[in-house]
């Protein structure tokens, strides 16, 4: 009978669903208040979103160090949650584009403080035997509320056409729910024995590694450290998703038509994320992950060839991709760190992994400016391939090292 989920996995949940729903509303609504009511320019759009991830990437990993160091993690998640639901009015309040930079700076903050203390909550507070599934969970409610927050959006654009202000201001009404579901949540036990982790069984060939004694930086295994390589690598692939959006644009589709594609990618994303989480329990996370890379690979080679009429498969196979790497790879990267480092391990790996993303967005939009749009489709399809054939020679000696450190 399969275990269920503990209750602080399942109210993390749920915050993050009621937070991504608030957020969603605004974000595909920010741009249009920016340029139509506040007159800014477009460049603004870059500069602030690029910042923003700055902020979250530094945050990311200084919370997640300090998170161990304090002994508890609800303090940063209440702390995170709670700044994301004050940006929403305050946004409503913005009369020049420099206060809704602030605002956005907030919210990116609030995701930097919340989002390593919740990952190492979640690992904390299951076995590690079904650390997928419970990773699995989170990404399907994580997304779920996405989904109703970009439809809201949606709705609302068409029952108060121009009404910015207002819809900010309703955006602000679930925010104030995951605020109050995270002030239920009580910081876990600490662990006796700071080595309990037990890397899920991945049923490949064992080689001979060196001894889990000699560990790499910051006191970390090196298949920790080998693991975030191959995870940093794929993504270097995985470039801003707005470039998807304007691919479509580019090959023709109007904008019912890309918000439509949205919806199909986040909605593939939160249906399969859950059931793929169990499923890599039981197979193995390093299958998971690498059939994962396969698959975005060959979206993105798709989405470098094919033309407006042939694209609106790959966007359900982009959410299939997505389920079947993001909550693996946190539940993967989690097995490897001792139970009292395992905020620090995780913020490190958010922190790689966001600022290698923001550069990959970077190199993308000057390809695609200087190149031609199907040019950072090759290039991410290229790196994700190589991310699988690295990960296939590597994921081998990297189950072995996980083995050696537990035996050791």
């Amino acid at each position: 009978m399969p275990q269920q989920l503990p209750k602080p996995v399942r109210s993390l949940g749920w915050i993050s669903f009621f937070t991504d729903f608030a957020s969603e509303m605004v974000y595909p609504i920010v741009p249009l208040f920016l340029v139509s009511a506040l007159g800014a320019p477009v460049v603004v759009l870059g500069l602030i979103e690029g910042v923003a991830e700055a902020i979250v990437s530094v945050m990311k990993g200084l919370s997640g160090w300090h998170s161990d160091k304090a002994g508890r993690r609800v303090p940063y998640i209440r702390a995170g949650y709670g700044l994301a639901a004050l940006s929403k009015p305050l946004m409503a309040l913005a009369f020049s584009w420099p206060l809704v930079f602030l605002s956005r700076a907030f919210d990116r903050l609030g995701k930097g403080l919340r989002t390593t203390a919740r990952d190492a909550m979640i690992a904390d507070a299951v076995d590690c035997k079904i650390a997928g599934r419970a990773f699995g969970f989170h990404r399907m409610m994580d997304t779920g509320g996405a989904i109703v927050g970009v439809l809201a959006a949606l709705l609302l654009l068409r029952l108060l056409p121009g009404e910015y202000r207002l819809i900010f201001l309703i955006a602000g009404v679930p925010g104030l729910a995951a605020v109050w579901l995270s002030f239920r949540l009580r910081d876990l036990p600490k662990a006796d024995d700071p080595d309990t982790d037990c890397p899920a069984p991945e049923r490949m060939p064992q080689h001979t590694v060196e001894s889990a004694a000699q560990a790499g930086p910051m006191g970390f295994s090196r298949a920790y450290w080998l693991t975030l390589g191959l995870l940093t690598l794929f993504a270097f692939a995985n470039s801003s998703d707005t470039l998807l959006l304007l691919r479509a644009r580019d090959l023709g589709w109007d904008d019912s038509q890309v918000i439509t594609g949205y919806l199909l990618f986040n909605l593939t994303y939160a249906l399969s994320s859950y059931p793929l989480g169990i499923l890599s329990d039981r197979m193995g996370r390093w299958r998971m992950l690498i059939g994962g890379w396969a698959l975005y690979s060959a979206v993105y080679f798709g989405f470098s060839v094919s033309d407006g009429g042939s694209i609106w498969w790959l966007f359900p196979l982009y959410g299939l991709s997505m389920g079947l790497t993001e909550g693996v790879g946190k539940a993967l990267i989690s097995s490897h760190v001792p139970a009292l480092r395992k905020g620090t391990a995780l913020g490190v790996f958010h922190m790689s992994l966001g600022f290698t993303a923001l550069t990959s967005s970077v190199v993308a939009g000057l390809l695609w400016d200087h190149v031609g749009p199907s040019a950072p489709f090759r290039l991410g399809g290229v790196v994700a391939l190589a991310a699988v054939l690295a990960a296939v020679a590597l994921a081998p000696r990297i189950a072995a090292a996980g083995k050696a450190g537990k035996e050791g």
